[in-house]
């Protein structure tokens, strides 16, 4: 995290107009440091006869210097408080980093006759990509992305898209942190970076057969939804365009079938989809559509030879899988495969020449079922109680070897290969940890919370063994529960730093995420929203009444959508918690859903709902953190955000932060820090987003009396 003082005492603006000033001579006191306090400029907001005064409206003039000097304030401000636990942030910053393998490889992945794979060299923050030929010969060098973020505050690569004879590369970077990515096309013969240079795209491309054309995608430059497919030929300075997505609530992006066969273009919104198709072979020729777009049918699809194989809603809430000849793609030529059931719900899906593995989720956890095309199945099995696995990079149409990634609380992320004719299962990596750590030395379970209507929730709980339900153990609880996303436990060496300090962390599986079936999304979306964080706040009272913790030792996080979550919840239960990081929280729900000009907010109105709808309007003005602070004691919090931030913008959790200082009646301390040269991910590089998570882990440790 960038930080632009580190004297614990920022500069007094002589205007007075956006903050206090701080009073001289108190370098070792913060205590009575006074905190930046934003100016007021009320803004009256009406919708459906009902008004608002937004006091901070004015803090998204992102080009306005009041503004970053403000931001910049409270990043001093921040430095200034923390100051007590600086020694103790670099000595967290030190271990987290201390457990990753200087020189590190990723697991290799064949596509074509080439092994692809990735390294990282000792002290160096970004990859460095190769290939090798499965046949031999030595390592060719693709992309050093050290070389290209010299002299970058923010450098991040997507794509490594390569032509089907190999001879091509293109790469998409972003060095502002919008995920807006600027095209390269590479020679790979030569290592010549060609003169293409195509802006505004989301980073990756689709080849065709002639080894010359590419279709991409662009971005608008103001809302950030992809909404158009073009056609480029390498070293053609016209570039054509295919298909434009007239919908504000679709999304489109191209992409190459694994079969190589087919280019294909979906086009999804939140609760419909939309695939057209083009031979590889003839670039200049027609899409043809699958299945026309119908609202409430959602379906994706993967080639398989002859013929489609779809995993779709149609009929089956859970999902199921179907398949179609390649001459008849409507829905009404669709034949079951995998029946949908209300107790399994179907994740994902890869589809091989000879076999077909469907991920599926049943009561929490996820297995992988593993079909022959001649009709014999078996499921892959795993033993933990709790844990998480998913289908990985797996490029090879004619193959008999499936990739898929496991992980848990205490097992360190694993790609494994797995033969599914002989059932055979190899480790090609897992992910190493540096120093003493012995997962046997920590315990993970599953356990079940009651929420307000009964309904049982899972929490995923790890913890260093010899832990004493007693009531005092330090615990922070996680949770998302948005977008139908499952938070499947995962193995984090960062967290190590919490667990060997007495901490327990807990998981809360929440409706809003689909840990539980379609239903448990459905149950925390729309006007169930609020079910999202009743859940969240009875996890918490399950911990505090079984003796894992008090509301003296319990913390909260949350990020993005899990921002709102805990944003929520400290204006629904703040009682029950000490602490709270909100980090990149998406917490002025009504304003941000009233402006179209805002990225992502068309295409969330089947998420969170349209506040031009009066229902929708009073139920999120019911439940918006911003809306909905109040006077009186809150936790303290730590609110984090990234001044590019695309998908939650910056002045979000700044207005939150300044209404929250003016309104609040307790004395916790409430900080803001503003990476102001990232976005929504944190900073790029392999260790410097360890620099974040070092100061939200200080931040509870000091609210926790620890000092080491």
């Amino acid at each position: 995290m960038k930080h632009f003082s580190n004297n614990i005492l920022f500069s007094l603006l002589a205007s007075g107009l956006l903050f206090m000033a701080i009073a001289c001579g108190q370098k070792n006191n913060t205590e009575s440091m006074n905190p930046p306090v934003a100016k007021i400029i009320p803004k009256e907001i009406t919708t459906h006869n009902y008004m608002r005064t937004d006091n901070y409206f004015w803090l998204n003039e992102r080009t306005n210097p009041e503004v970053i000097e403000y931001l910049e304030a409270e990043n001093n401000y921040t430095d200034a408080m923390m100051a007590p636990a600086k020694s103790l942030q670099e000595k967290l910053y030190s271990e987290m980093i201390a457990r990753i393998k200087p020189d590190d490889q990723s697991a290799p992945v064949q596509k074509g006759e080439y092994i692809y794979y990735s390294r990282y060299s000792a002290g160096s923050e970004y990859p460095v990509y190769y290939r090798k030929k499965i046949s031999g010969g030595d390592d060719e060098l693709l992309l050093d992305v050290n070389k290209l973020a010299v002299g970058k505050q923010y450098c991040q690569v997507s794509g490594l898209d390569i032509s089907p004879d190999g001879k091509w590369m293109v790469y998409g970077i972003d060095t502002v942190s919008r995920r807006m990515y600027t095209l390269k096309v590479v020679n790979l013969a030569t290592g010549e970076t060609m003169s293409d240079n195509i802006v505004n795209t989301n980073g990756v491309v689709a080849w065709t057969n002639d080894n010359a054309t590419f279709f991409y995608s662009i971005k608008d430059t103001e809302t950030l939804r992809t909404y158009k497919i073009m056609q480029h030929v390498v070293g053609q300075a016209e570039d054509k365009a295919i298909y434009e997505e007239t919908d504000e609530t679709f999304n489109c992006m191209v992409y190459r079938t694994k079969s190589g066969k087919l280019i294909g273009i979906a086009s999804s919104s939140t609760l419909a989809d939309e695939y057209r198709f083009l031979n590889a072979d003839t670039p200049n020729g027609k899409f043809v559509v699958f299945q026309a777009r119908e609202r409430g049918l959602e379906y994706s699809v993967q080639h398989a030879g002859d013929k489609f194989i779809i995993r779709t809603n149609l009929n089956a809430n859970n999902f199921c899988i179907m398949e179609t000849d390649e001459k008849n793609t409507s829905k009404k030529f669709w034949k079951t495969v995998i029946a949908g059931r209300d107790s399994v719900y179907i994740e994902d899906m890869e589809v091989f020449k000879s076999f077909l593995v469907v991920q599926e989720k049943s009561n929490g956890l996820s297995a992988l079922r593993v079909r022959n095309l001649t009709g014999d199945e078996h499921f892959v099995e795993f033993d933990e109680q709790s844990y998480s696995v998913e289908l990985a990079d797996n490029e090879m149409f004619e193959t008999e070897k499936l990739r898929f990634d496991y992980t848990s609380l205490t097992t360190p992320n694993s790609a494994i290969e797995y033969n599914m004719t002989t059932h055979e299962r190899i480790v090609v990596k897992e992910s190493a940890v540096v120093g003493s750590f012995n997962k046997d030395d920590y315990e993970t379970k599953r356990i079940w919370a009651t929420a307000k209507d009964g309904t049982k929730i899972p929490i995923s709980i790890v913890y260093k063994k010899g832990l004493v339900l007693n009531g005092t153990n330090p615990t922070l609880i996680y949770g998302y529960g948005s977008y139908g996303m499952s938070m499947d436990p995962w193995f984090a060496h960062y967290r190590l730093s919490l667990l060997d300090r007495g901490f327990v962390f807990a998981l809360a599986h929440i409706r809003g995420g689909q840990e539980m079936g379609r239903y448990w999304y459905e149950e925390g979306k729309l006007l169930n929203k609020m079910n999202t964080f009743t859940d969240f706040i009875a996890c918490s009272q399950y911990l505090i009444d079984q003796k894992y913790t008090s509301p003296e030792n319990l913390y909260a996080m949350g990020g993005s959508a899990g921002g709102l979550l805990v944003g929520a919840i400290s204006n629904l239960s703040p009682q029950l918690y000490k602490g709270i990081v909100a980090q990149v929280p998406f917490v002025d729900v009504v304003t941000t859903m009233l402006d179209e000009t805002i990225p992502l907010t068309t295409s969330e109105f089947d998420e969170w709902g349209n506040p031009k709808d009066s229902v929708y309007y009073k139920y999120m003005l019911s439940y918006s953190p911003y809306d909905q602070v109040k006077a009186m004691d809150y936790p303290a919090m730590l609110v984090t955000t990234g001044l590019h931030d695309s998908q939650v913008q910056y002045w979000e959790p700044a207005k939150w932060v300044a209404k929250l200082r003016a309104m609040k009646t307790d004395k916790n301390l409430l900080l803001l820090n503003t990476n102001m040269a990232a976005g929504h991910g944190g900073a790029s590089g392999r260790f410097q987003r360890y620099k974040e998570i070092s100061l939200e882990y200080a931040f509870i440790f000091m609210l926790q009396g620890i000092k080491e």
